[in-house]
């Protein structure tokens, strides 16, 4: 199969599956004599695992961490547990600051009576100096 064959059977875009080999996710594609790379069933499931940890929000280092992990499928797979756990740790962090964030613009929205951009409370709550706000990130 030929990188636009792999691309369209992964829903990955060329140019993704070529930087994922220059960074080593992916193996180093065989080439044809033509020169053009070459995939087997194998990279295609290797690249739908990358692609699947990667709308998931695993990072570049999480996902090469994971196919590591797989790549020793006799052991325990509590190296798999402790990546996921920390993702999920970090996603749920980073919800708290979006809840916090939406609750601010809520207030800040809120306080928006229309009229002149002199009197406008959205104007002036983002022109106060963000460390004596209450979000104060």
């Amino acid at each position: 199969m030929l990188i636009g064959g792999i691309a369209k059977a992964t829903g990955t875009k060329v140019n993704t599956i070529r930087f994922y080999e220059d960074i080593g996710l992916m193996p180093e594609a065989a080439r044809t004599a033509a020169g053009q790379r070459t995939y087997k069933e194998q990279d295609v499931e290797r690249l739908s695992f990358i692609r699947h940890a990667r709308k998931l929000g695993f990072s570049i280092d999480e996902t090469r961490s994971l196919l590591s992990v797989k790549a020793r499928p006799d052991q325990s797979c509590d190296e798999a547990g402790d990546i996921a756990l920390r993702h999920l740790r970090a996603v749920d962090e980073r919800i708290s600051r979006l809840q916090a964030l939406r609750s601010e613009l809520r207030s800040v929205v809120a306080a928006c009576t229309g009229g002149e951009v002199s009197e406008c409370k959205i104007i002036e709550t983002l022109s106060r100096n963000p460390a004596a706000s209450s979000a104060g990130r």
